[in-house]
């Protein structure tokens, strides 16, 4: 089974590829990483998996392509119906045990931790089934400490280790503050909305993050 974080968000459009991009490039400094997005919609608009491995820079090796790949920028299960097909995790996670031991890895979800892959099953239940601990993408601004907090509750109540926070955005010291006492979490760092976004702003965003090592730790 692959160990690493799960990145996910308090919504979608939050900034998790961008956060994601960021960690691979922080994180890759001590140790191989690799990327996975499991499951994509929207692919004819948007491709995650091709935008991280350009922002960090990334090697051939160092992405995971195999996964669900749908048309439409909708939730996973609408996406899906409108395809003609089922997203089951089954297959997900097979892949997932096929990757070998040594490799340390950055899953990227999509959308939050409630949204549907089919009529059963959410997002979160495929993250459980990962068993990787979570790190929180969330906003910065007016609105973040309820989203964040609700997130925070929901992954705890399936007993998923939450490693930690990133907030996007301007920063905003007291929200911060709140979701780190109320959430009772550790905030990563605060990523600024990059434009433009490239490799080296991204680069030089990621510098700034987890400046105590607190999830180098949790990969060891």
């Amino acid at each position: 089974m692959i160990r690493g974080f799960f990145v996910t968000g308090t919504d979608t459009g939050v900034g998790k590829t961008v956060v994601s991009a960021a960690l691979m490039v922080r994180l890759g400094r001590s140790r191989s990483m690799c990327y996975w997005k499991p499951i994509q919609t929207g692919i004819e608009q948007d491709d995650d998996t091709a935008q991280v491995k350009r922002l960090a820079s990334l090697d051939e090796w160092q992405v995971m392509r195999d996964g669900v790949r749908l048309e439409h920028p909708l939730s996973p299960h609408l996406s899906a119906r409108l395809s003609g097909c089922t997203i089951a995790i089954e297959p997900l996670m097979k892949l997932a045990r096929e990757q070998t031991e040594e490799s340390r890895w950055i899953v990227e979800g999509a959308g939050g931790v409630l949204v549907p892959l089919n009529d059963e099953t959410l997002m979160i239940d495929f993250i459980h089934a990962l068993a990787l601990p979570a790190v929180v993408v969330a906003r910065s601004g007016l609105g973040t400490i309820n989203h964040t907090l609700l997130t925070l509750s929901e992954l705890r109540r399936r007993a998923i280790t939450v490693a930690a926070v990133v907030m996007v955005g301007e920063p905003h010291i007291e929200n911060r503050r709140a979701i780190e006492q109320y959430g009772e979490v550790k905030v990563l760092g605060e990523i600024p909305l990059l434009h433009p976004l490239t490799p080296e702003t991204l680069c030089a965003a990621a510098r700034s993050l987890d400046p105590d090592r607190h999830l180098e730790r949790m990969l060891s």
